[in-house]
């Protein structure tokens, strides 16, 4: 008969808590690793480009000299396109995100929904580019204008805020609904006055998230017809008449900044070059900007919940 060995428990217990420490030591490391190479590449990109920001690299057009050029139309396309994109993306993300989550009945048409929303964040932009070069353009005729870009962009970072949206709500507890309706409360007063407030924090994380990736897209906006070089700006959208306000900058031609980068980088000289540097710093800080508003808004949510 065999013998029977009592097991060593205190050489397990170590063995375990050596591959751990190995486990966190690697994971460290990649970290690490993975952020230095981040930080150099923004440092060589800040110290490449600064130099080159100043007033006149701000309010200038484009021009076929390095000395002269400038991103204006670039960076106020940005401005507008991300305008429109978060004007679209963010209500229709919520309220989709919301419906699914609170309104929408258990089926095998809901379960579809979901499963082709989850498939839709991981598509590739550039689909998204024919999609919209399709039936924006060729289909209704919209042209290569702003509210295109805008729209190709909103459809691309919906899923992302829908999931962000969905996922906000889940977190809730199950008591603050029954709470709810227990104090009298219908369906939409507890959705409005109680979930949505609570998932705030959450659900500006996914917009945070979401527009960070659209502002950055050159993709869809190359496959619609976004212009390389533009020497002029959309109309502007606040007149001296009533109403005061104008929508035709909606149907202006248009560039943003990662096609102006990319034009800059395909030319030969140095110069064009450190412009386009120049550019990506430009395009980082506004995406700082804008993702640090979008930050203190969710700060702002979470004090208010206390």
């Amino acid at each position: 008969m065999a013998e029977i060995r009592p097991l060593d428990t205190p050489r397990l217990i170590a063995g375990a808590r050596r591959r751990d420490l190995l486990f966190a030591g690697i994971g460290l490391a990649v970290l690490f690793l993975a952020t230095a190479i981040l930080l150099a590449l923004i440092l060589d990109l800040v110290l490449t480009g600064a130099p080159h920001i100043d007033r006149d690299f701000l309010a200038n057009y484009p021009s076929r000299r390095a000395s002269r050029a400038g991103i204006l139309p670039a960076w106020v396309g940005t401005s507008l396109v991300m305008l429109v994109t978060a004007a679209l993306a963010v209500p229709f993300g919520i309220a989709a995100g919301l419906y699914l989550e609170e309104y929408a009945p258990r089926s095998w048409l809901t379960d579809l929904i979901e499963i082709n929303i989850t498939n839709l964040a991981g598509v590739p932009s550039i689909i998204y580019g024919l999609l919209a070069l399709g039936v924006f353009v060729y289909t209704f005729r919209l042209g290569e204008t702003i509210l295109v870009a805008g729209m190709v962009l909103a459809l691309l970072v919906l899923p992302v805020i829908i999931v962000a949206t969905r996922e906000a709500l889940r977190s809730i507890p199950g008591e603050v609904r029954e709470a709810a309706f227990a104090l009298g409360a219908d369906k939409w007063q507890t959705v409005s006055m109680y979930l949505l407030p609570a998932a705030r924090p959450g659900i500006l994380t996914g917009i945070i998230v979401a527009l960070a990736r659209a502002i950055g897209e050159t993709a869809p906006l190359v496959t619609i017809g976004a212009l390389t070089f533009i020497a002029f700006l959309p109309p502007s959208p606040i007149t001296d008449t009533p109403p005061y306000v104008s929508f035709e900058w909606l149907w202006s031609p248009f560039t943003v900044l990662p096609i102006q980068m990319f034009n800059w980088i395909s030319r030969p000289q140095a110069a064009f070059h450190e412009l386009a540097a120049a550019a990506g710093v430009v395009l980082l800080l506004m995406t700082l900007a804008m993702n640090g508003l979008a930050i203190y808004i969710r700060y702002r949510a979470r004090r208010l919940m206390r």
